[in-house]
């Protein structure tokens, strides 16, 4: 029979450098030969790791192989087409691609490791019994035909898997004189396995025979086919846009809250579950998105623990940046980092195999498996046209379960469900469908990706409607410049599609405190209102503003002035149970040693309207901090990647390269040769020089024997051009330096 080393020695480059692609783990470390390479793809693990990309059709194939002992005797494949009942050419060629399977000269021969690889009782069918071998289809659905009811019902129960049955009638002892139970009459006959005094094994012919002459049920390898729905793209745009405007807005309020109040982080690293509920409540979010917000900013670097003895979560210098940035990059920015990201954040809360709780941040959420599941989900419904997704998304659950059954199970149907709602709430999916910029950010189009976002989100509006209740609602996202100035003047009450906010008077003094002036606020309002200005504003301004600045502070460590002496002397009497360590320097100046801010906060404490100036006099804020940050390690890859990236086809040809190399080296015929000197591990040096000058003069091959920088041994067809400077240079360019060469010998013509 052909082994499988003569069937990888019988390939053509190109699909020995197809095969290293695929198996990454057959390439690491390169393998000397094509015995080495033949063996290390017929180990169990290797043979595993190739099975799990492998669908059912193609498993289900194998299968049929091995359960038809491929492994040991050629199976010809009209044999494997009646076995499944399906033209199998194709899952024979993935097969054969993957040194899984080769061809024989009267049928198909699978790696021995099959049995290993997938398992005891390979398609729920139990061991082959000898006697039924050579039993011809017909004769054994005879046989099936003439058992009793209560029989066919037991055999057919353990032909659907798995084959292996519990009963107290497997006791031979037990039967009597006459058997007459099933278990008992099916023993006597042969048609059953004793395997023990309680548990009996269906043969495998049997279980074939009971499936109808097959492995599988029909339909059993059939792909599923989800039901689809279709919808407008620019609808889906719409739909993920406003998804995504919700979960930018969330990220950066989870930043200002984080820069004003930062988090401790837990010894044992992460986010405690009490903060994580303050700060959900504060959002006004579930634990599970907020926790999703923390994962998402933490991969995009936007917050990061700080480097000090008690560390604590807070935004990176990053942050800032990303503020400055139109919506459509921030969203970008979020996502590139979710897409790679090595973090599943659906499994905080839940409890680990030490039935600790897990926590946002925490290294136990870490999974290397992670990006690569969230693209063969995302990757899947692309390949659906525009517009078109799954109308239920357990649909995808079964069709990635078809796709790759050796990964299916119950924490990978969690993770793609977990994964759904994730890239809904990111804005990638929408109405069960792709969306335009999500299909762009698979491609690795970070243009397209930003300019479809900005195409999907809602048009700026550039007015307010400003309400008798001295509330402005924004009926839809403000132009950046407006925006910028209504959150100067007033505070957020509510989000959603329209903002609503609340001006009061702390508002107002925040906004004349940025040095804007009162006819400023009443043209902005004049301005952008599409509504009538109400009274009861315009009075609240004036209000403000007339009390406003009054009373001026600078740095003596600080200072104040005031041209109302009389209302200076008022300050005096009024710190005389108060540690403002005021001191009266001239009729309309005092000074102070408190930092001026935090003088001018206790003076509004006490009643006081101050504002602060700089040197030249001018107004400047103190009031708005910008919060703590800590230096930015974590920056979001430039583009999303998905599974680990096999070999490139350069460094698999390199390998194969080598391996063809070695190979044409071991069956060279050898004459005149240089052996290592005695006592030494390489040879004569003047004795090579002298035989590799000789063969460089003649034009002529030489085998060398020498050892890599690795260690590892090899060999080597070299045609000496130049020899010198302790190297030997052959006609490729390939270099070899001469110390490391052990023996040497001319390759003579067969």
């Amino acid at each position: 029979m052909t082994s499988l080393a003569d069937s990888l020695r019988a390939r053509p480059d190109a699909e020995l450098t197809t095969l290293l692609r695929l198996r990454r783990d057959l390439a690491t470390p390169p393998p000397r030969d094509i015995d080495v390479l033949a063996t290390r793809a017929g180990t169990a693990a290797s043979v595993a790791r190739a099975c799990a990309d492998l669908d059912t059709r193609t498993l289900g194939v194998f299968t049929a192989l091995l359960v038809d002992e491929a492994d040991s005797v050629p199976v010809p494949a009209e044999r494997v087409a009646q076995l499944t009942g399906i033209d199998p050419t194709m899952e024979l060629e993935q097969l054969r691609g993957r040194a899984l399977a080769w061809d024989d000269a009267s049928g198909v021969l699978i790696v021995p490791a099959a049995t290993e690889a997938l398992g005891q009782h390979p398609a729920g069918l139990g061991d082959s019994l000898p006697q039924l071998r050579e039993t011809t289809a017909d004769s054994l659905q005879e046989t099936l035909d003439e058992l009793r009811a209560d029989e066919r019902e037991l055999l057919d129960t353990l032909a659907a898997g798995p084959p292996i049955g519990t009963t107290r009638d497997a006791d031979p002892t037990a039967f009597g004189e006459e058997p007459h139970t099933p278990v008992q009459r099916l023993l006597a006959r042969g048609l059953l396995l004793h395997r023990d005094n309680a548990t009996v094994e269906l043969p495998r012919e049997l279980g074939i025979a009971a499936r109808g002459g097959r492995v599988f049920r029909d339909g059993a390898l059939d792909e599923p086919a989800p039901e689809l729905v279709s919808h407008e793209q620019d609808t889906v745009d719409t739909t993920a846009a406003g998804e995504a405007m919700e979960f930018v807005r969330h990220t950066e309020a989870l930043l200002r809250s984080l820069s004003v109040s930062p988090i401790p982080v837990l010894k044992a690293g992460g986010l405690g579950i009490r903060e994580a509920r303050r700060l959900a409540k504060e959002l006004e979010l579930d634990e599970r998105n907020t926790t999703l917000l923390l994962e998402v900013a933490a991969a995009a670097g936007l917050i990061a623990a700080d480097g000090s003895a008690t560390p604590e979560w807070m935004p990176t210098t990053l942050m800032d940046s990303w503020l400055a940035c139109p919506t459509a990059v921030r969203w970008t920015m979020l996502a590139e980092a979710w897409l790679p990201a090595t973090r599943q954040p659906y499994l905080a809360g839940t409890k680990d195999h030490k039935d600790k709780t897990l926590v946002p941040l925490s290294p136990e959420l870490a999974h290397p498996g992670a990006p690569a599941a969230r693209h063969r989900m995302l990757d899947t419904l692309a390949e659906y046209p525009a517009g078109t997704g799954l109308r239920d998304p357990d649909d995808l659950v079964t069709l990635l379960s078809w796709r790759q059954p050796r990964r299916a199970g119950a924490p990978a149907r969690e993770a793609t469900r977990a994964g759904l709602l994730e890239a809904r709430k990111l804005g990638l999916l929408a109405l069960g469908t792709l969306s335009s910029p999500a299909r762009a950010l698979l491609e690795q189009d970070r243009a397209t990706a930003i300019d479809n976002m900005a195409a999907a989100l809602p048009t700026p509006v550039d007015h307010v409607l400003v309400q008798a209740d001295l509330t402005v609602v924004a009926p839809g996202p403000l132009e950046p410049e407006l925006g910028g100035e209504i959150d100067a003047v007033a505070d957020v009450e509510s989000t959603g599609h329209a903002t609503v906010y609340r001006v009061t008077e702390s508002s107002v003094r925040r906004a004349l405190d940025t040095g804007r002036t009162s006819d400023e606020l009443h043209e902005l309002f004049r301005k952008y209102s599409a509504t009538p200005v109400p009274q009861g504003l315009t009075y609240l301004i004036n209000d403000v503003a007339r009390r406003h600045g009054r009373l001026r502070g600078g740095a003596a460590s600080s200072f104040l002035r005031c041209d109302d002496e009389v209302l200076l002397t008022e300050l005096m009497a009024a710190q005389e149970n108060r540690n403002w360590d005021l001191r009266r320097i001239a009729p309309t100046v005092v000074v102070s040693s408190r930092p001026l801010a935090e003088l001018l906060d206790e003076l509004r404490g006490a009643g006081f309207s101050p504002i602060a100036e700089g040197p030249d006099g001018n107004i400047i804020d103190l009031t708005r901090d910008r919060g703590q940050r800590t230096a930015a390690t974590v920056r979001p890859p430039e583009y999303p990647t998905s599974e680990p990236a096999p070999a490139s086809s350069e460094r698999a040809a390199a390998v194969v390269e080598r391996i063809r190399a070695a190979e044409r080296a071991a069956s060279s015929v050898r004459g005149d040769a240089v052996r290592p000197a005695p006592g030494s591990g390489s040879a004569d040096t003047a004795a090579t020089l002298s035989l590799l000058n000789r063969a460089s003069r003649e034009g002529r091959e030489v085998w060398i024997g020498f050892v890599d920088s690795h260690g590892t041994a090899d060999q080597r067809i070299v045609t000496p051009a130049r020899v010198g400077g302790g190297m030997l240079q052959g006609a490729n360019n390939e270099r070899y330096p001469l110390h490391r060469i052990t023996s040497a010998a001319m390759v003579e013509d067969r």
